[in-house]
């Protein structure tokens, strides 16, 4: 289909929204026709089919609400003959982690290893963050964890919602401690022995130059947890480290892909342990990148090749919307409305966020929320005019 197909599909419902992309305003009457595993559209002299993947079949006899929109396409509504298979979200980043096992961790951006055939002896989760915003409401007494530690040792690893705390001890692949950029932005070194400072050190791939974490400061861990022990802790942000098991062997990933599916990780997660769907993405700043509002979780997202606007422009995530193979398909994926909040744009309903307790912040490295807000602009322009919006919300899909 010279215009292409876009299908979204709803586990929950078992339903699905077909829209038949259109190159150009029709010229003559246009036949549509819809099986169970493919569809069809007439024109002219001309015919053009896009066969679905296997794990889609559509019910032709509940099609209903045929309606075209100038500039969309058709627009059409069906169930699904059957459901389709769950969306696989047991490989999480959490899940992967184990005691006893070896693992290496590299740079997402280059590659390059970052720590080594470490071992693990703990995998534990951290409290949420700013649990101690509410200690005072649970004791009627002082707070009895002042005074208590909580730091990884050597063989620990403590997960928090967008990032694991580690001891790099005496690691030999420990990536660098750059500079720390201070209030007044001028740059001064930083060794070890001052990484309790108020400032956080800022930690880099050695090949590459990217982002990885921060050593943390005591003063902010005791906000958002125990009094840490710190000579030797670094915070490693998961969009920026894949980690895998020694005995594997090293699989990149487009980094838009990945950054979309550890984000989308993240929101699934915290919405089902929370109850929360409304999330500010903070820099490692402290400035608020992006508004998100999870809309729904149970998607499943079919696009021929041509449905995409971006297809055929370079751009830094042109991987984004490809098939992964053939003309046509399919991706788990979460819908989301978001406002971009960059250069004090929505500042009067970032505030009204930031301060609603119904509201979940994620802190991400600042270059990772701004390659998000690309990414979210890109998949907002894939998709047919009328569907972009909602409300004063932009709309768009993170793939898994």
């Amino acid at each position: 289909m010279a215009g292409g197909l876009l299908l979204e599909i709803r586990r929950g419902t078992q339903s699905a929204l077909l829209v038949i992309r259109e190159a150009d305003p029709p010229s003559s009457p246009v036949d549509v026709s819809v099986a169970a595993d493919r569809v069809e559209v007439k024109s002219g002299g001309s015919c053009e089919a896009a066969t679905l993947p296997p794990e889609v079949r559509l019910a032709p006899s509940s099609c209903r609400g045929l309606r075209r929109f100038p500039g969309d396409g058709l627009h059409l509504r069906m169930c699904l003959s059957r459901p389709p298979p769950g969306a696989d979200l047991v490989s999480t980043w959490r899940e992967s982690l184990k005691p006893q096992k070896n693992y290496v961790f590299y740079c997402q951006s280059c590659g390059d290893i970052i720590v080594k055939d470490r071992k693990f002896l703990r995998v534990l989760p951290l409290p949420s963050e700013n649990w101690s915003a509410l200690v005072e409401e649970w004791c009627c007494h002082p707070n009895p964890f002042a005074r208590s530690t909580l730091h990884p040792q050597y063989g620990d690893c403590f997960l928090g919602e967008t990032f694991f705390l580690m001891n790099s001890g005496s690691e030999s692949h420990v990536p660098e401690f750059p500079m720390c950029c201070s209030e007044t932005g001028r740059h001064t070194s930083q060794s070890r022995s001052n990484l309790k400072s108020k400032e956080n050190t800022r930690v880099v791939c050695k090949r590459c130059k990217t982002m990885l974490g921060e050593t943390v400061s005591s003063e902010q861990m005791r906000l958002l947890l125990p009094p840490l022990d710190l000579e030797n802790t670094i915070k490693y942000y998961v969009t920026e480290v894949i980690i895998q098991p020694s005995d594997g062997s090293f699989s990149p990933k487009p980094r838009s892909q990945f950054i979309q599916s550890m984000v989308a990780q993240c929101l699934v997660e915290l919405s089902s342990a929370k109850s929360t769907f409304r999330f500010t993405l903070k820099g490692d700043n402290g400035k608020i990148f992006i508004l998100i509002w999870l809309l729904n979780s149970d998607t499943l997202l079919v696009e021929s090749s041509g449905s995409s606007s971006s297809h055929g422009v370079s751009t830094p995530f042109g991987d984004i919307f490809m098939p992964s193979s053939g003309p046509v398909g399919a991706w788990n994926a979460v819908k989301v409305l978001y406002q971009p909040c960059i250069k004090s744009r929505n500042k009067e309903l970032a505030d009204a966020w930031e301060n609603d307790i119904g509201v979940h912040p994620l802190k991400f490295p600042s270059e990772t929320c701004l390659e998000l807000l690309l990414i979210l602009g890109l998949s907002t322009t894939s998709l047919p005019p009328s569907l972009r919006h909602m409300n004063s919300f932009q709309v768009a899909f993170l793939k898994m």
